[in-house]
């Protein structure tokens, strides 16, 4: 099934947020902004274990619980299992994304793509979302930005392991797709390459967006329209870098990317645009992007996020980034 037939909007909600990322949330914050989300028509919600050490599912599981569980769409990520044993936080290592859940839950976090293992996952994550399915799978951290040069390795672990076992739950009707959930797009290349097995979508986080586009744009995107898959765009605002945020990438902005920044903002400014709305819309003016996550961790946040969905951008804007060479010039603008 295509995903643009299983995403019931063309926005969605990113629970990263959720698992204390950056900084230790409230559970009260953390419920009413999914709440907010639900109020704004939100019917997406992607997921992932790794998100606090399982912390972002469960408060998920306790915000939707009591909402029609056919009227919304939940995917989450295979790859970990996290465990009732606990262990020092602050000793894990988790590649670029070290530190980015210090506040997470303590819980033992095991990496694992084996087929066994995977099967788990789904079953841990059903239980702390407090739900008997989920429609979409997504193998997570395939890549580089976590494995450095094991990636390879842990690709062929996959491929034999969780690729099989997702392939296999979806040709059963268990989940609707699955997928890669990466932060490059080297493993998505790779996996679309492969004859067996065959995925049906993938969750690109910080690659197809406003700040970084050129590397997706040379051969995932066009390799996605042509086997009529999907991408779900996650870090549309590049980790908050876009949207006046410290962070590009999980670490603090450089020199050369704040100039970039500034050259946007600039021209944003002069045509009236919201740095959100100029970022959500390039991301969704794919052909490929089914939709775009926003994570958020308040409910006014949510707010922006519709506000900046909705919001009409003049043809100018997009001409003027273009023309400046801020935007390649192969990638689709907004109509």
């Amino acid at each position: 099934m295509a995903l643009k037939d299983i995403l019931p909007s063309r926005i969605g909600f990113g629970s990263a947020p959720l698992g204390n990322m950056f900084r230790d949330i409230p559970d009260d914050e953390a419920l009413a902004t999914v709440e907010a989300a639900w109020t704004d028509g939100i019917r997406y919600y992607d997921n992932a274990p790794f998100y606090g050490a399982g912390l972002a599912e469960i408060r998920m599981g306790e915000a939707l619980a009591g909402k029609p569980r056919e009227e919304y769409v939940i995917s989450t990520k295979v790859g970990r299992v996290i465990l009732d044993e606990v262990e020092d936080v602050s000793a894990r290592d988790q590649g670029e994304k070290g530190g980015v859940f210090s506040h997470g839950l303590p819980n033992k976090v095991v990496n694992d793509y084996s087929h066994d293992a995977t099967l788990r996952s789904i079953e841990d994550s059903l239980k702390r979302l407090k739900t008997d399915h989920i429609e979409i799978a997504f193998v997570h951290d395939l890549a580089q930005d976590f494995w450095g040069d094991r990636w390879l390795e842990k690709f062929e672990e996959a491929r034999n392991g969780a690729f099989k076992a997702l392939d296999r739950l979806r040709d059963e009707g268990v989940i609707k797709a699955w997928g890669l959930g990466v932060n490059r797009v080297e493993p998505i290349e790779l996996v679309l390459e492969l004859d067996e097995p065959k995925p049906d979508a993938f969750l690109l986080a910080g690659r197809y967006t406003l700040l970084d586009h050129d590397k997706a744009l040379q051969r995932v995107m066009p390799m996605v329209v042509e086997r009529g898959l999907g991408v779900v765009v996650g870090g549309p605002y590049s980790s908050g870098a876009l949207v006046g945020g410290p962070n590009f990438e999980y670490a603090p902005i450089k020199p050369e990317m704040a100039a970039k920044i500034a050259k946007i903002k600039a021209i944003a400014d002069r045509h009236g645009v919201s740095m959100k709305a100029a970022g959500l819309q390039f991301s969704l003016a794919n052909p490929a992007v089914a939709a775009v996550i926003p994570g958020a961790s308040q409910p006014s946040r949510i707010a922006e996020d519709g506000a900046a969905f909705r919001e009409k951008i003049p043809a100018d804007f997009w001409q003027e980034l273009r023309t400046t060479g801020l935007v390649n010039p192969e990638a689709p603008l907004p109509v």
